[in-house]
Order: C-alpha cells, then structure tokens, then sequence
C-alpha cells in the first residue's frame, strides 16, 4: 500500500493566486478535470485549482494516466476492510462516476491541516486527481462535509478546445498546419500539434512540440553549443545523430537550426527512423522559443513545409 499513499500524498506546494470567482463547473486552464469550488475560493493563476484569500484552502487538479484509477480501485480491493492505518478511503460517486476518496489530518510544519484526495476515471488515456488542504483555522468554514460535496461534483471532459489551450501559452500561435491533435503537455509551458493522438500513438506520424526554453547564452558562440546540447536532450530518440546546425534568422530574431536523424521507439518495440528539426529563437531575458519538429523518415519532405508553417507564424505576446 506504499504506492497508493504516496499516490494519495502528492505535495501541495503552492503560492499566492489572483481571484477569478466561478459558479459552476469550472475546468482550470488547460486540464480535463474540473469541480464547483467552494464558495470563497478563486482560481489561483499560480496552480491548477482554486484557495481561499488568506491561502488556507488549497485545491489542486491534475490528470494522472489512464490506468492509474484501475490501479487504485484494484488495491482498494486487494486490501481487508481496517488494514490502511489512519487513511480510509472510500468509494463515493460522482457527477463523472464511481470514485475513491480519502481524508486524514496531517502537519505542515507547526500547522495542523486536513487533506482530502480523489481520484476518478477519466478515459483510457487519463485518470483525474483531486488534493485538498485545509489549514486548521479554516476548518470551521471548510468543513468535511462541504469539501466532500465539492469532490462529488467533479467533471471530465474529454477535449480541451484547441483555443483555450493555445491562449494559455507564452506567446501567440497563428497556423496549426492541419494537426489534428492539440495537447497540453504542461499548461502555459509546452504545447503538442500532433497527427496522430494518444490512442494510436504520435511518434509514428509527423508532431510538433512548442514551448520556451531558458538559461539561454548571449554569446553567439555559446548558442551554437547550447543548441547542439539542447536538440541532444529531445526524449523518445535512439541512435540520434546531429546532422545539421547553424544559425539563422527567424521572423527577424536571431535563432538557429539543429536537424538530427534517429530512429523513434522504446526498447523491444518497433522502431521507426525519423527526421527531427529543432529551431531555437532568441530573444530577452535568457529565454528562448522552442519549437520541435519529428516525422517519420519517408514522410519528412511533406512534414517538413508544415513545421515551418507553425513556427513562421509563432508570435510573442
């Protein structure tokens, strides 16, 4: 039971957020899982969730993979009713089904808090997470039974809508190029157009990754090594061979070009021998815009146009 406690103990480090008060559902920007909050609380722009104004109540969301509420329901089973210590968890169900819940009081430091967790099916391809803390002082208001109430009214969707994830990054996106697949891979940091999706898999169609990258040198010089090391840290590539890197400018600004070939493919499967290009563009504060593009080998020359589709019209906000 090590696994699901420490499932069930996923850190709450958050800071302060910015009221935005909701009524109803409300899905924080760029996930699937969404609850009613509380009265009192606002949805933190520092986190995925919602806390109360002096920061006692804290309420994160998130997605967990898809087998991850299978694996929770089979060891609720597995386990003889009284034999999981203080946590009890319990099944509850849901405006989006059958659930597991748990609530057990624990310290922070000094503090005294109540934390509350659920998981819930989502899809094959995702599982959806709740935490919840509540400090000591805000128990009175923040009672059990209001924070299970809130848990039960938790929702799934299946699709974020492409323009709520695009406005969630750190700079305007003008051309998808025909991806059929927008997903966010970390919210307001990095962003998939893919043609493939999460049941069939992306790596064996052509895909982009978009996103920021930091500790960026000033020095030409340095950038040409940074790039180099930058397309060596790409996950997901076998056998990766630089075969390209020089500078360029792109949309005005300083950038440069790494191509590399590889092939695509964990171990003891299948592979397939892909072409990836990855575009740096400078700008200030040592950060720069990353853009990632993969294609299968054979399908390279049609992909190709396509990436440089969506980092031509790449714009910063």
């Amino acid at each position: 039971m090590r696994q699901i406690a420490r499932l069930f103990a996923i850190a709450l480090v958050f800071a302060a957020a910015t009221p935005a008060v909701a009524a109803d559902t409300v899905y924080p920007r760029g996930i699937r899982v969404g609850v009613t909050p509380m009265p009192g609380l606002t949805e933190s722009q520092a986190f995925l969730g919602f806390e109360s104004a002096g920061h006692g109540v804290k309420v994160l969301l998130a997605e967990l993979p898809g087998p991850a509420f299978g694996e929770v329901e089979a060891a609720f089973k597995a386990v003889p009713e009284g034999a999981m210590g203080k946590v009890k968890p319990e099944s509850i169900e849901t405006a989006a089904g059958k659930a597991y819940y748990t609530a057990e009081d624990a310290v922070v430091g000094t503090d005294k808090v109540r934390r509350y967790s659920l998981i819930v099916p989502g899809s094959k391809m995702f599982s959806g997470y709740i935490a919840v803390q509540v400090a000591d002082s805000e128990a009175q208001t923040y009672s059990d039974e209001a924070v299970k109430k809130m848990l039960t009214s938790v929702s799934v969707r299946q699709q974020v809508p492409i323009e709520e994830q695009i406005a969630q990054m750190p700079f305007s996106i003008r051309e998808t190029a025909g991806f059929k697949t927008v997903r966010t891979l970390a919210p307001g940091a990095a962003l998939l157009f893919a043609d493939g999706n999460e049941e069939t898999g992306v790596e064996g169609a052509p895909f982009m990754v978009l996103g920021l990258i930091g500790s960026v040198p000033d020095q030409t010089d340095a950038r040409a090594r940074f790039a180099q090391q930058a397309a060596a840290t790409i996950p997901g590539l076998r056998e990766a061979r630089i075969t390209t890197s020089e500078p360029m400018r792109i949309d005005g600004s300083a950038g440069f070009e790494t191509r590399i070939e590889a092939v695509s493919g964990k171990d003891n499967t299948p592979v397939t021998p892909v072409t990836v290009v990855q575009w740096l563009r400078f700008g200030s504060a040592s950060v720069a815009m990353r853009v990632i593009g993969s294609s299968p080998r054979d399908q390279w020359s049609e992909a190709f146009p396509r990436f440089r589709k969506v980092r031509d019209g790449l714009k910063g906000r």
